[in-house]
């Protein structure tokens, strides 16, 4: 025969709500642990590597976007890489070019000196575009190249597919070639901050090798 809450002993009632609130609390905790269980994925883009301690440092993406990122949360991060080498594969090349951006004529670099972004206009002098990574006009070459004289910096985009030669303001073109490189896209998979569990460098992996 069922007893009603109301006629319920005291003891009975106290364990009733014991396990109520205990089933409601495990819950409540899950729910809050399961971001560090199972971790979290962000994309981005080099800008500097410590080997020696293994630490990579990159500018995420706003957009969380593979096909169309947007290289633009400062400051920017670190992580360690994960000691396994089938765990991170490639390292990472550095650079400091964020944006390649033809239509407002600029180049978007990161600023050591500031943490920032500088944002720097360029002339084009000549753009060929439709330019893949296996064509004799850049197979094999080393980019930037660099006339001081003219003030002009050759560069290719892998991603724009462009082979393009523009003019920068005389007072940039002392900076280290490593200005106008830009460094590999990474994707890293990560359980607690600045610590890398997976690492994948998109720019240097190819998905569809078997």
């Amino acid at each position: 025969m069922a007893i009603s809450w109301k006629d319920a002993p005291l003891v009975e009632k106290f364990f009733i709500v014991y396990f109520a609130i205990t089933f409601i609390g495990g819950i409540i905790a899950l729910i809050a642990l399961s971001p560090k269980e199972f971790g979290q994925v962000v994309q981005g883009r080099t800008i500097d590597y410590d080997e020696k301690n293994m630490i990579v440092t990159v500018v995420l993406d706003a957009r969380q976007d593979a096909k169309n990122p947007d290289y633009s949360i400062l400051p920017p991060v670190k992580f360690k890489l994960p000691e396994k080498d089938y765990m991170r594969g490639p390292i990472p090349k550095v650079g400091k070019r964020i944006k390649l951006d033809l239509d407002k004529k600029e180049v978007v670099i990161f600023d050591d000196a500031t943490q920032n972004f500088l944002h720097i206009p360029i002339e084009i002098v000549e753009k060929k575009t439709g330019i893949r990574k296996d064509d004799p006009l850049v197979k094999d070459k080393k980019f930037p190249i660099i006339d001081k004289e003219k003030s002009t910096v050759t560069t290719y985009s892998a991603r724009l597919q462009t082979y393009i030669i523009f003019r920068v303001p005389q007072e940039h073109i002392d900076r280290p070639p490593i200005t106008w490189e830009a460094g590999d896209e990474v994707r890293i998979y990560y359980r607690e901050p600045g610590k890398a569990h997976k690492f994948m460098n998109v720019s240097k992996t190819d998905i569809y090798k078997k």
